[in-house]
This record gives structure tokens, sequence and C-alpha cells, in this order.
């Protein structure tokens, strides 16, 4: 049975990973508004100041034209990685944007949001080891990056928020690095150095198989709050799994069995509850 289509609010739609779950919701069906500073003058698109409440609040209950109001919000807008702009900049604008967002749902009506958290709440680079490998949902947050703080924060605040209101619904989706298929020839650079790429147990996510795990997560989460860890089924690299684990982390216990180039962010937890099943490698042929 198909979906029925809603009317979503996305915000960051023009970034790297947004542009592709822009392009998967009106694929699938629905109306989107892709909400951001960057872009061009396009029908869908609509420029704004996600760190001006007012700016927010007025969009997510329509624009004049386009759309009457939203049934969902996808937020994705954020500076998207450490050492990008200034700590405090990036507290700054990553913080206030994501409540002004939340806060801004929240009194327009819209019971469902899907945000973009990230891996690096796992504990990234791992300069100290992870408890266990493959690390999964279950750990408190270890942030080691104000950028990280923020996404810990983040998702406190929606734990918060849904407490308050038990109809809202709110997915973090904890989104490993994300690549597009142009990225995928570098990869061979890594595979000399298993410690290249160790900061994130050598994890990340195709764009497309990103978009698949938002679109999963609005059709299927319930009232509450969750967060998934979100990245591919394999590791950038060429060897197996365990023989990376054994030699750059020998002190840190396989909680399971890992096989071949298996993930070491679990994801079994999106694939149980949200039905994410990756369907995309760096190893595809191109």
């Amino acid at each position: 049975m198909e979906s029925p289509s809603m009317r979503i609010a996305l915000t960051g739609g023009s970034g790297k990973l947004g542009k592709t779950v822009l392009a998967r919701l009106r694929a699938e069906g629905h109306q989107v508004i892709n909400f951001d500073l960057a872009g061009s003058r396009a029908p869908g698109f609509v420029r704004i100041d996600l760190t001006d409440y007012g700016q927010v609040a007025d969009a997510f209950t329509g624009v004049n034209d386009q759309i009457d109001g939203f049934d969902a919000v996808v937020h994705l807008g954020a500076i998207p990685a450490p050492g990008m702009a200034p700590d405090v900049a990036t507290f700054h604008n990553n913080m206030l944007s994501s409540y002004n967002v939340f806060q801004a749902a929240r009194r327009a009506g819209i019971r469902r949001i899907v945000y973009a958290s990230s891996e690096t709440v796992l504990g990234l680079p791992f300069d100290t080891d992870p408890p266990y490998i493959p690390v999964d949902e279950e750990y408190p947050a270890r942030p080691e990056s104000t950028y990280s703080l923020v996404k810990h924060l983040e998702e406190q605040m929606a734990i918060e928020l849904v407490r308050w209101d038990p109809t809202l619904s709110i997915t973090a989706l904890r989104f490993s690095n994300v690549m597009d298929p142009e990225d995928y020839d570098g990869f061979e650079a890594f595979q000399a150095d298993a410690t290249l790429r160790k900061w994130n147990l050598w994890g990340y996510i195709d764009a497309r198989d990103g978009a698949q795990a938002v679109l999963k997560a609005l059709q299927t989460a319930p009232p509450g709050f969750e967060r998934f860890i979100i990245a591919a089924a394999d590791t950038v690299m060429r060897r197996p799994s365990a023989e990376l684990a054994a030699e750059v982390f020998p002190a840190v216990q396989l909680t399971r069995e890992v096989t071949g180039t298996e993930t070491l962010l679990g994801i079994d937890k999106a694939r149980r509850l949200l039905g994410f099943s990756p369907a995309h490698s760096w190893q595809d042929p191109r």
C-alpha cells in the first residue's frame, strides 16, 4: 500500500544530504518546500534564516502561493561538521536553529519531526576507545567537540519536548559520513593505512541511503523520541572489519561476530524499527 502524500518542510535541502533527500521525497510524491539560506530562486525553494524564530514560525504555517501548512518537518539545516566555523558560531547557529525548528513545528501543530543528529555523539574521533564494537545507541553520548555537543543537546531537548507533548514524534538520525557516488574513487587512499579512517570506525553512508532513512522515519516513527545510527552496511575498507578492529582497537571487545567488511556502526536498531536497508556500497560497479 502506498503511503499518503505529505506536505513536508525540509530545512537544508540545498546541502549534500539535503539535495538527495529533497529529490527522493519529491519522487515519492510528497510536496516538499526547501527552506535554506543557500539556493537559487525556484519553485519549492524559500530562503530562510533558521536562527530567526519569527521567520521559522511564519514559514511553518505555510508559504503564499506554494503551500498551506505542513504535515511533517525534516530538519537538516546546520553548519554540517566540526571545524567549519568557530566553535561559538557553530553552537549559536546549530543549537538555536534546532530549537526554533522544533518549537515552531510544535506551535504550528506539526506532529512529526525527523532530523539529522550525528555519529559524532558516539565518541568520535575515538581518541578514547569506544566501550565496545560494533557501537550502538545504547551507551551514553560522548561528545568530543562543540559540534557534537550540540547534537547531544538537541537529542536531550527532543526527549523533553516529547515528554511535554506525548503526541509529538521526533526521530534523530545519527548519520555517518555522507558520501555521493563521485566521492568513492577517493576511498582508495584509505586502504594502505587502517588508522586514516579509524576516527569513525571506517563508516560512511551513501546519500541515497540517508534519504531512504529519512523516508522510512517519516512513514513509520510513532509518537515519542527515538535515535538511530544510519550507516552503510559495509565500511570504507576492503580489509575485514574484525581485522581492522583488532589492529586499531585491540583492547575493545567485539560483542558479536563481525563478518567480512560489515559496518562497525551498529545499524541493527534502524533495520528493526524503521525497516532501513542500505542499498548502496562504494564497491558497487560504477
